[in-house]
């Protein structure tokens, strides 16, 4: 039998990067090579707003980066599986759904 050794990854992390950075906004994007995910927080309370050019008022809520995340498109589909595996285990321990 010529069978294949099975593949384990062996995941490392950095002290660094370790602790994590907290976002309360994510934004997703693509290019004809990826996808893009970039995490950001909220830095100071959402503001009322005048556009410049037409006068229409809007609501400013400025965010900074804190870590942008580039995958290869054939990765997005591992990702929402992992993502829809996790949330189900969530909402089946906590008992509720996310807000």
């Amino acid at each position: 039998m010529n069978e294949e050794p099975e593949s384990r990854l062996e995941v490392s992390i950095t002290t660094e990067v370790e602790a994590g950075f907290y976002a309360n906004f994510a934004s997703v994007w693509h290019t004809q090579d990826g996808f893009v995910l970039d995490f950001a927080v909220i830095t100071r309370p959402p503001q009322l707003e005048q556009d410049s050019e037409s006068g229409t008022p809007y609501i400013s809520v400025p965010t900074r980066i804190v870590s942008r995340i580039r995958i290869p498109p054939g990765q997005v589909f591992e990702l929402m599986k992992a993502l829809e595996q996790q949330l189900s285990a969530y909402e089946k321990e906590t008992g509720s759904p996310t807000a």
